[in-house]
């Protein structure tokens, strides 16, 4: 069997998935022709070509403006189920799922019409795809702390249908600390707490989400690296890295695969898995990552196996259904 049939066959949790960073421009396309919206682009080849984008800022722009599609109901569920189809295909069989809710209210979509659809998706996906999911609402962090409370309010209604709180967006200038207050009561209120942290920003930036903040997870988390005493904890806590290549290859995180964290993390014992990020703007689904990744660090099958195995250990799931995932991958593994 060769590593690529391995990568294959191995289930596989994804637990860093910005569901609008799933949206591929013949859906772009198709919405804005159903919705009657203008983009700049007027071909699918334009639109493509400007998926080819130098940095996270430029990234974000984009991102922002294909956004302005999606308006009803329907356009969030056939976005989510979509991004299913192709999971599916790669053997995901648990997705942890971030959306941007502020990214759709800001232009006048309700929450309600945002979060159900998205829902209807997830249900189907289990229904139909046997793929489980869980909803983490996120907040824009170049918005302010007060916007993230005032999100809070608004999603009141919802609280019971998402696990967990995400920090994304422009990560420069906009350290977790400024939205400790905000975290303390998501703490409080139940939620899991993920940040993105040392994709862009400093090793200071992951210190203050896991030490002043306590998160549950750290998404990127590259240049925890950097620092000995966070790689000391990182172990010692266990606490997961959503880390994904190809997106860090994409925004110039790292200027070359072989760059990747992921083995180095691997070999110190540290919770890494391998995720897509926003794979319709970086270059590939779950299964390329892992693929791309493995070939370019020389991973062996075993750490192949080690990283299907530790992104059920890093998700939110029930203990019981994480080993049986596992025991899954195990069998898948021969």
């Amino acid at each position: 069997m060769t590593q690529t049939d391995l990568i294959k066959r191995l289930p596989k949790a994804e637990l860093h998935l910005h569901i609008e960073g799933s949206f591929e421009p013949e859906l772009m396309m198709q919405l804005a022709a159903r919705n009657k919206i203008d983009l700049r682009f007027k071909t699918l080849e334009e639109a493509k070509a400007a998926y080819n984008f130098s940095n996270l800022q430029e990234f974000l722009d984009l991102y922002y403006e294909g956004m302005q599609v999606l308006r009803t109901e329907e356009d969030f569920h056939d976005l989510t189920w979509a991004y299913l189809q192709r999971a599916a295909a790669d053997n995901v069989r648990h997705v942890e799922m971030f959306y941007d809710p502020q990214a759709h209210t800001a232009r006048g979509v309700p929450f309600g019409v945002v979060t159900e659809g998205i829902l209807a998706a997830l249900k189907r996906g289990e229904q139909e795809l046997g793929v489980t999911s869980y909803l983490i609402m996120s907040f824009l962090r170049h918005l302010s702390e007060e916007d993230g409370f005032a999100l809070l309010k608004e999603s009141e209604r919802w609280h019971d249908r998402f696990v967990g709180v995400g920090l994304d967006s422009s990560e420069m200038g906009h350290p977790p600390l400024k939205f400790e207050r905000l975290y303390q009561r998501c703490r409080e209120m139940g939620f899991k707490l993920c940040m993105h942290a040392g994709e862009e920003g400093p090793p200071d930036y992951v210190r203050e989400a896991l030490l002043d903040i306590g998160v549950d997870r750290i998404d990127h988390g590259n240049r925890s690296m950097e620092d000995e005493g966070l790689i000391a904890v990182l172990r010692d806590t266990q606490i997961p890295l959503t880390n994904c290549p190809l997106s860090n290859l994409s925004l110039c995180v790292i200027d070359d695969l072989k760059e990747s964290p992921v083995k180095a993390q691997l070999e110190l014992g540290l919770l890494v898995t391998v995720n897509s990020d926003d794979p319709a703007y970086f270059g590939g689904y779950i299964g390329r990552n892992y693929e791309q990744a493995a070939a370019a660090l020389g991973l062996s099958d075993a750490q192949v196996v080690q990283l299907a195995k530790n992104s059920f250990a890093g998700s939110f799931l029930p203990e019981a259904e994480k080993q049986r995932f596992m025991a899954e991958v195990e069998v898948a593994a021969g």
